[in-house]
């Protein structure tokens, strides 16, 4: 091939760009990356993989805070942000050079500079066309605010500027009580400050099943988070000490800095999407299950495509994608099947459908069986609280399967094995899950589905 021509040209290094590179690059094709920042895109650098080093971090204090229950003499002095700052920038550095190493060595042309969209199979970058027999969109997403709502950096926060701070807030209010609302105020909460969740929605993470809403709200008090649902925002205002929050009723809530965490949009303007006759809808791409846009050639993946904003959702369906370029026919990716985790304290993980949705679907015929951590061994050891919650059919398959507790993310890929395989709870119960483990936990909930509950009463 010429010069600039690429078997696939892919607009953005994120999870789903640069998986889709890797996965098109195994597969023998040629492969254009373009990125306008670092290889690994939101996800690697503001994103999941540093919010979760902070909240390892938060981990860390709250184990020597509470570290008398265990009968160990400690303490916490105190939380050192510059030194908590060079811990994630650790993680975030080694786990870019792997990856920049990665890329390299797949003999993928990576084409540094702002990408945009100036024919259906031509990128433009800088002022030079490169083209692809297939192009595939993956720009991803940026941190949404509201209308009016000014971000400074300073005292009014994105997440991006949240994970720079230099120190710890004496008091912080989080506009939004989704994931990454929730995990922040966990942090800051774990670190020491004063934390005020203001959500317009009636419960905390109101995607999730309405139990585990309600768990986490529990816990959340138990803390001394606050948190004000039902309650939409009206106005701030900056004042010498901090921020003052106007929510509708006229109460005002003070602190030191405003996180505004109310979802992230797709970062698709300018870039030339629209003007290509790509559809669109508020500024995300229209995709059919197969990834592919309503122009011939063109695909779209992660974050600007209608759906979860998830890294691993991106990432699928960047391989699924290379994979249906390649001509390997693969199976579409079932959304109720992508796991979903809130890395809060405690954790939130899900899976499938909630009670609710499946009540929608099939009406008398959903059961549930919610399993309490209380009767596993691994989270008294723990001191973590929760459950187990299954969603399944009578004599069907599990529909669902939600938790709540201290490290239940780390149970979620059985889980989603569970769902997706369409198991019933006859053939899980069957399965021998090592003991003392937190994975018991699933293993039991499937027991009692099943109609033989064990370490649970009937």
């Amino acid at each position: 091939m010429a010069d600039g021509e690429f078997d696939v040209l892919i607009l953005g290094a994120g999870s789903g760009g640069y998986a889709c590179a890797l996965r098109a690059a195994q597969l023998g094709l040629s492969v254009g990356l373009v990125e306008k920042g670092n290889l690994g895109g939101t996800c690697l650098h503001v994103g999941c993989i540093p919010t979760k080093a902070l909240l390892h971090a938060a981990e860390v204090a709250d184990s020597a805070r509470e570290a008398a229950q265990f009968g160990v003499t400690a303490t916490l002095d105190g939380i050192d942000m510059t030194g908590v700052n060079a811990y994630k920038d650790k993680v975030v550095d080694r786990l870019f050079k792997g990856l920049t190493g990665l890329i390299k060595s797949r003999g993928i042309t990576v084409i540094q500079g702002t990408g945009t969209l100036t024919g259906p199979r031509e990128v433009t970058v800088d002022g030079t066309v490169h083209t692809g027999k297939a192009v595939v969109l993956a720009s991803g997403s940026y941190s949404r605010s509201l209308p009016g709502l000014e971000v400074d950096g300073v005292k009014v926060l994105t997440s991006e500027h949240a994970l720079r701070l230099d120190r710890v807030p004496a008091s912080a209010i989080v506009l939004g009580g989704g994931v990454i609302g929730c995990e922040f105020a966990s942090v800051w909460k774990s670190f020491g400050s004063d934390v005020t969740i203001v959500e317009a929605l009636p419960r905390l993470v109101a995607a999730e099943d309405e139990a585990c809403s309600k768990a986490l709200e529990r816990a959340f008090r138990k803390r001394k988070i606050a948190f004000r649902t039902g309650t939409p925002f009206q106005s701030v205002k900056t004042t010498d000490t901090g921020v003052a929050v106007t929510v509708e009723g006229g109460d005002v809530i003070e602190a030191e800095i405003l996180l505004v965490a109310v979802g992230r949009g797709p970062a698709t303007d300018g870039l030339g999407y629209a003007e290509q006759g790509i559809e669109m809808d508020r500024g995300f791409v229209l995709a059919d299950e197969r990834c592919r846009t309503n122009v011939d050639g063109v695909y779209a993946v992660g974050d600007i495509v209608p759906g979860l904003q998830l890294a691993h959702r991106g990432f699928q369906q960047g391989i699924f994608v290379a994979e249906e370029i390649a001509g390997l026919d693969p199976r579409p990716i079932d959304e109720s099947g992508i796991p979903r985790v809130t890395y809060s304290h405690p954790e939130i993980a899900s899976v499938g459908l909630d009670e609710a949705r499946a009540r929608e679907l099939h009406g008398d015929a959903v059961t549930t069986l919610t399993y309490d951590l209380g009767g596993n061994g691994k989270s008294q050891i723990l001191q973590t609280q929760g459950f187990v919650k299954l969603v399944g059919l009578q004599d069907g398959p599990v529909l669902g399967v939600h938790m709540v507790g201290d490290r239940v993310g780390e149970l979620i890929g059985e889980a989603q094995l569970i769902y997706n395989w369409e198991a019933h709870a006859d053939d899980v119960a069957p399965l021998v899950h090592a003991h003392p483990t937190q994975n018991e936990a699933l293993g039991e909930a499937h027991l009692a589905l099943a109609g033989k509950p064990l370490h649970a009463h009937s």
